[in-house]
Parts: structure tokens; sequence; C-alpha cells
């Protein structure tokens, strides 16, 4: 069957699609500051009661000491993903440092220079003596501002029982391996065309204290005498105030097939840089980043999606990849909501779901560095003037409003929501679709509309809203008790973090300098 058949099965054939193809497997990370109650960057470490951030399997830390990063493991229940997130953040909030809180907003805090930004410690074995490293050279490169921004990041992938009946539904001869990788791929690239369209429905970026662009060339205008803004932004977290730089912009990835995703990332592995060779590799004994290539790791390449795999320690991500084909992808393009206490909920994640699926089943031909540049443009376009009126898009070389293409997607996406729907015996899908329809009918619904307006009404600067919304979130997590058992298993992955840290640390045969010279000489 062609993938033109199965959008018909879509449409018309709803019984068709099994119960058991909707138990979507889901996983969230979520980053958030740690601030204090003047609205600073936290300067203290990572509280030990959560754990060792190189061990812990589900608290860790990104860039900064001060970035906590919260991970759910994977589960196809929508409710039962949000309530061990819940559980997280109550059991955060009661072990943080007094008169710190949780920082609400993807973009950061006050921050009036590098130095208040400590780098993430991993303690003294060879790999987080590496994961350390890796950030130093991020600050590098980019700024360590850059990486003080945070976001939600949401792994997806559709259920075991599923690739093997669709393999044959469409008449595929490949192994599943094959078949399955090269499906998430079609999925990816589907998502870059149609990405904009997430970030005009949850962005929530619109507006960033003017401490965090001193030094770097803006196109923000003034919203106060604290803030910079642009009036219809919608997540200036994705544009150039983000994770940009020339580098990044001259590694063309192509989607089509994994082998050319592969080595599209490894020549960047292997590939010296001029500015990153002139900042060198050590200064004064101290070391400032792993090597002087396009890329540190294959983590530094910004993409608003990735394939993923998991797998041993000790193996890289493109080994990996390579050895077993995708598993998951992540979607990395979802700011923090600063009204929903978990920056996320329910009726996005049913959008998302129903989004992904729409990317999966829909057409999906094969990506070239022109289309690349238009999706580029869209997504631009969308970050820094989405919510203008009568806003063009480009589709295929020609002009489309953004509201009269957005208003083309959700209706086809909702073929994906119906699938959904009748497996799960719910409306809840439609009913995501009917608000994030709303919001394209009405700009003003969207997150990053609700926080301008809020500013305005409230006569208040961007780090000041941030902070009431922090101080809201906080109390309302700690007016409500953890769960008993869930408090004893989270302290026991906390213990035992802390144990697995100290094993790793006792088990390095190598010095540092042997083990990097061998992670820089990296053959695929």
């Amino acid at each position: 069957m062609s993938d033109s058949l199965h959008a018909s099965l879509n449409r018309f054939a709803l019984p068709e699609f099994k119960s058991d193809w909707a138990n979507i497997n889901r996983g969230i990370e979520k980053e958030s500051l740690r601030v204090t109650r003047e609205g600073r960057l936290a300067q203290t470490a990572h509280p030990r009661a959560l754990g060792s951030a190189l061990t812990h399997p589900y608290i860790t830390t990104d860039y900064s000491e001060a970035l906590v990063e919260l991970i759910t493991p994977v589960s196809d229940s929508i409710s039962g993903t949000l309530d061990f997130l819940e559980d997280l953040h109550k059991y955060v909030y009661d072990n943080l440092p007094d008169g710190e809180r949780l920082w609400v907003a993807s973009m950061p805090c006050l921050i009036e220079s590098n130095d208040q930004i400590p780098l993430a410690r991993y303690g003294s074995s060879n790999m987080g003596q590496l994961k350390t490293l890796y950030r130093e050279g991020l600050g590098h490169r980019y700024g360590r501002l850059m990486q003080t921004i945070a976001g939600i990041h949401y792994n997806f992938s559709m259920p075991e029982s599923f690739w093997a009946e669709y393999k044959d539904m469409l008449g595929s001869t490949e192994d599943l391996q094959t078949f399955r990788t090269r499906k998430y791929l079609h999925l990816i690239r589907n998502f870059h065309r149609y990405s904009w369209l997430l970030v005009y429905l949850f962005g929530a970026s619109p507006a960033v204290s003017k401490c965090f662009t001193q030094g770097r060339d803006h196109q923000l205008d003034d919203f106060d005498e604290a803030t910079l803004y642009k009036p219809y932004a919608t997540c200036l977290r994705m544009g150039d105030l983000g994770y940009r730089s020339d580098a990044q912009r001259s590694i063309y990835v192509c989607y089509n097939d994994l082998n050319n995703y592969i080595d599209s990332l490894y020549n960047a592995l292997i590939t010296p840089y001029p500015e990153y060779e002139q900042i060198g590799m050590q200064r004064n004994g101290h070391r400032l980043q792993i090597n002087t290539n396009l890329l540190q790791l294959e983590n530094e390449f910004y993409a608003t999606i990735r394939p993923k795999r998991v797998g041993g320690a000790g193996k890289r991500p493109l080994q990996l990849l390579k050895e077993g084909g995708i598993q998951y992808i992540e979607v990395r393009a979802l700011d923090l909501n600063p009204f929903l206490p978990l920056g996320i909920d329910a009726e996005q994640i049913h959008f998302l779901d129903a989004f992904l699926m729409y990317c999966l089943f829909s057409d999906s031909p094969a990506c070239d560095e022109r289309e690349n540049q238009e999706i580029e443009q869209n997504l631009s376009l969308t970050v820094n003037r989405g919510r203008e009126p009568g806003l063009q898009l480009h589709r295929q070389g020609t002009k489309i409003a953004l509201q009269e293409w957005a208003q083309v997607l959700i209706n086809d996406i909702q073929h994906s929501a119906d699938l959904l729907d009748h497996a799960h015996r719910t409306s809840a899908y439609t009913r995501s679709l009917e608000t994030q329809l709303g919001k394209v009918k009405d700009s003003s619904r969207t997150p990053s509309a609700r926080i301008l307006q809020t500013m305005r009404e409230s006569g208040i600067p961007f780090c000041r809203f941030a902070m009431r919304e922090s101080e809201r979130t906080q109390q309302a997590f700690n007016d409500d008790c953890i769960d008993p058992q869930r408090l004893s298993e989270f302290q026991a992955a906390s213990r035992e973090s802390w144990d697995e840290q100290a094993a790793s640390e006792a088990s390095d045969e190598l010095s540092f300098d042997e083990f990097l010279t061998r992670w820089n000489d990296y053959h695929l």
C-alpha cells in the first residue's frame, strides 16, 4: 500500500488502526534555572539530595550547575508521564537551598556577567571531566549567556507492535530496522517543513531582559527600560539570540538517508574550524575545549529535532545510530510555558502526538538545499514575526499566509487526531486541535501574546513577570506533598547515583589526557 493510500486509510478507515498502535511511547526532558529570591542565577552547587548529575536517571544538569534538567522515564501514558514530572518537581522544590526556586521561563533571569554562570560539574571521572570540558568549550564558542536558555525536549516513538504490521501494510520488503529508520527520517523531514507551526502555537519567549544581549548585536525593540522584545515575536529562543553561529550554519545536514545524516555530522566532528583553532586547546594550563573542530560532540549540532538511539556506555550517538538505526525522535523546539506549572500540559501533548503522527503518515519527499533554505526562512519569520497580521511564509516556492497554511495543516492533522481519539475512546485529541485552531484565528491566545499582554497590564518588565510566575509555581508545589512511595524511590535513586559516580571514578584506568586523546581519535 502506498503512502497516499495510507493517507486515505487515515481519513476513512479508522477501524483499521489498531488500538495498541496508539500506545505511543513518550518522555519529557525539562530544563529550569535555579534562581535566588532576587531573581539572579543561583551560585550554589547542585543540591546533594538531588543525587549525582552524572548518573542520576531522572535529575541532572545541563550547561550550568544551576540549570536543572528533569527526565521522565519512557511511558505510553500521558497522565503517567505528567504525574512523574510533577513528582520530580515536588522533590526538587523540597530540596532546593533556602531562598531558591525554579525559573519558569525559557529566557533567563538577571545575569550581569559570564562569571555569574557556573559550569556544570560531574565529578573527577574521565567521563565527568569530559562533560564539564564540553560545556567549557560551548562557552568559548557561543558565549555562556546563550547556554542559560531553557527548553523542553519531547521524546516520541511508535510502539514496537506498530512497525512490523505497518511495514506489511505498505508492502515493504526492507528489513524492519531499515524500514523503521526510513520512516523516522520521513517524519523528521516533515517536522522540519512544518515546525514553524509548533513555534507559533507554543512559542513563549517574545521578550528578554536587556542584560542578556550585552555585547551582542540584535534587532530587538525596547519594551521598557529593562526589557527587549519584538512586537510579534513568538519564540526568540529559536532565533539568532539562541544556539546559532556561523559555524553551525555552515553544516548542512541531510535527512534523506541515515548514512548521509551520519556522514554530515561525522565530517563536522573531524573538520578543524579556524575560529576554534584560535581559541586553542589550553590557556595557562587550563583546558578550553575538547577539540578545535566544527563540533566537539554530536550533540553540539543544534537541531529542532534529532534522531536518537539509546545504547551501552562508551558508545557515541552516531555509532549507535549506525549500528541499530533510529529508535525514537527528540523534539527540541518547545519553550517552557510560564503559565503552566510543569511548563507543558496534556493538551499540548495531545497536539504533539497528532502532529508527529501526521508527519509520519503524510507524504514526505526528499529534501534539498533549496527547500532547506525555505524551511529556515519560514522558521525565522515565525520566530520573529509569527503573530504579525498577514505574515506570509513560503511553500514550495510560492507565498502563502501563515494563518491560511496553519488552518490547512490543522485540518489535515485532524485525521491523526481522529485515529488517536478512536483508539483511546476519547475526544481529547480533537479538543486540543480546536484549541490550537483558536490560536491561529486569534493570535492573542498564544502564549507569546499572553506574556506580553500580562507584562503590559501589570506594568512590569520581563524578569519581574517571570519571577512572579516562578513564585506562584513554587507556592503551588510547596502546598502539595509528594507521594511517600515516590519519595522513597527518588531518595533511593539519589543515593544509588552517588555510589555509581564513585564507582565510575574508581574504575578509570587512563589519565584524562590519555582518555581525551582516545576520545578525539574517533572513527566510525
